[in-house]
């Protein structure tokens, strides 16, 4: 399969902090076994998946030009996925959870497009491009729901991460390489694990990010739509698991109303989900959304949102009542009567109004931090935000004055004003000073000598979130994973193995190959004995062809791998059920 390019405009206009992300598709690393692992999924998925999974499924697959035979190519999926306004980007594994809901925001799929191994076919920790491809595309091809994952990318990136949270992923990410990759000790898979267990039952205030992270996986991930008695699947991590897809339909998976308790409910990605949650319908999902929301810093702002991005040590932003917004790594945070009365940032912070930088208060400018009051001046119940020209140059609050300003929270400014910046509607959203000295007490807070003091505007804080404000104010382009996905490894019995699924797919596809199926299966069960899946595809053609002696070779194979491999005799099954009448199947 030769993918021509085909770009998208929605990917040429992300911004470059998420482009770092992004990976090319080398489609000639996927290897015949790669197909077959695919071709096996998506057939077993699609009887299965009609169902019992949400009409959606089928249709989203036809939209999305998903096909069963081949694992899709990037550029032909962003070719008709730009018909439904999205795109798709391919990416290494596990990408922060940040970045992730912001591509969503952006109306852009992210698809991790290695694939899982044979040996991990009904389901792996890591995701790969059955998951993402198989099972997140078809869906948003329903409209309703497309715009539910848009707008959860677009609150979910301004969730506040704790330290936490980024060890977590970091731990789950190595887990799944570990776990995905050939031949990894068991002992370094289980020290991961238990690290991963030690953080997952750490006893720690979840974060705005954890909180939202778990609707995200009872949702986008592990979802089923319908009633409770009568679910139907259209959870891409379900979707894409034919282990778990029939597995969730079973009594032994308990089956729960979805609402906003499912933020609370925590999960463990290695294991099979012992409960799922049931929504009534895809507007249901976007009510508990706008329900979760409501109780983010994103719209609460006030004190607890400054100790949110504080207790985070990680870049953000506050917004005034002004719309002034302070992004930064803010570390400090004085309180009156259970409000902000001053905030402070260490380090580079930049101001900006309406996500766009103010000219000239960048972080070259604002190099070493920023400080401001916060409130109204004590004794007027005007605040300055709210103040006429006539008003302002009653208090001296005008160019050229000097003045002292004191505020309810016991913080007092005092220097000769310089100039005032207002927003659009003529509002003062920052006043400068020179000469100035800013106290809390007995503590300085700002020196004469340190230059030119801004002061922020606003009476109170309206919004904390996670990240700029401006993306371009900050140089984003610094992450870099502690652990990479790990190739399958070539040796000279792999490549056999290889050559041998090639040959096969040759000969279903119409095309001359190197040698009969008979011969084929002659060194596969010489040389190959343990392999099953090749045996169930060779099984297929024979059946086709109605070649009755050759076949009765392979069922016999296949029957004596099953008790060799008592693991994979249901997957065989399960292949040969597609092929046969079920009461045909060995």
């Amino acid at each position: 399969m030769n993918a021509t390019f085909e770009t998208n405009p929605l990917i040429e206009r992300l911004p470059k902090h998420l482009k770092q992300f992004i990976k090319p598709q080398d489609y000639q690393e996927y290897t015949p076994i790669n197909q077959a692992v695919w071709r096996y999924v998506m057939r077993k998925n699609v009887d299965y998946l009609s169902r019992v999974a949400h009409s959606s499924y089928l249709e989203g697959l036809k939209k999305t030009g998903i096909e069963i035979d081949s694992i899709p190519s990037m550029y032909g999926m962003n070719r008709i996925l730009k018909e439904i306004g999205w795109a798709a980007v391919a990416v290494d594994g596990f990408i922060p959870p940040n970045a992730f809901m912001e591509f969503q925001a952006y109306n852009v799929l992210v698809i991790a497009s290695d694939i899982r191994q044979l040996e991990h076919i009904e389901y792996t920790p890591a995701p790969d491009i059955i998951h993402e491809g198989a099972g997140h595309a078809p869906i948003i091809a329903n409209p309703e729901y497309a715009e539910y994952l848009r707008r959860f990318g677009e609150i979910g990136c301004k969730a506040i991460s704790s330290a936490h949270d980024y060890e977590i992923y970091e731990a789950i990410r190595l887990l799944s390489i570990l776990k995905e990759a050939e031949g990894t000790p068991k002992e370094e898979i289980e020290a991961v694990e238990k690290r991963v267990d030690e953080l997952q039952n750490a006893v720690v205030e979840p974060s705005e990010m954890a909180l939202i992270r778990n609707l995200h996986w009872w949702t986008v991930e592990y979802g089923l739509i319908g009633t409770v008695d009568n679910p139907k699947i259209y959870g891409a991590g379900l979707l894409s698991s034919i282990g778990e897809s029939t597995w969730c339909m079973t009594d032994n998976v308990k089956k729960v109303p979805y609402d906003i308790n499912a933020a609370y409910q925590s999960f463990d990605i290695t294991k099979p989900q012992p409960q799922l949650f049931v929504t009534p319908d895809f507007a249901r999902l976007s009510l508990v959304l706008e329900e979760f929301a409501n109780k983010m810093a994103l719209r609460t702002g006030g004190l607890s949102g400054v100790q949110k991005v504080i207790q985070s040590k990680a870049l953000a932003t506050v917004e005034l009542s002004t719309g002034l917004q302070i992004s930064g790594v803010f570390t400090n945070v004085i309180e009156h009567e259970g409000k902000p009365a001053y905030i402070q940032t260490t380090g580079k912070t930049a101001l900006a109004y309406r996500e766009k930088e103010l000219v000239g208060h960048g972080t070259s400018y604002h190099a070493e931090g920023f400080g401001s009051p916060v409130g109204k001046l004590k004794g007027i119940n005007l605040a300055i935000e709210d103040m006429s020209p006539r008003d302002l140059r009653a208090y001296d609050i005008y160019e050229g004055e000097r003045v002292t300003l004191e505020f309810e929270g016991g913080i007092t400014v005092s220097g000769e004003i310089i100039t005032g910046t207002r927003n659009i509607q003529g509002k003062i959203i920052l006043i400068s000073f020179k000469d100035c000295t800013v106290t809390h007490g007995g503590n300085v807070l700002f020196r004469p000598e340190w230059g030119v003091y801004d002061m922020a505007v606003g009476k109170k804080i309206v919004s904390a979130f996670s990240g700029p404000a401006d993306v371009s104010s900050f140089d984003l382009i610094t992450h870099v994973p502690s652990s990479q996905t790990i190739k399958a490894k070539k040796s000279p019995e792999r490549e056999e193995l290889e050559s041998l699924y090639s040959n096969i797919r040759d000969i279903r596809e119409g095309r001359d190959a190197r040698m009969a199926i008979d011969e084929t299966f002659k060194i596969l069960v010489k040389n190959h004995p343990h392999d099953w899946l090749l045996s169930v595809e060779t099984a297929e053609l024979l059946q086709k062809d109605n070649n009755g002696s050759l076949l009765q070779d392979v069922m016999a194979h296949l029957s004596v791998v099953k008790q060799r491999r008592p693991e994979v005799a249901h997957l065989i099954d399960g292949g040969l059920d597609l092929i046969f009448e079920k009461e045909k199947a060995i």
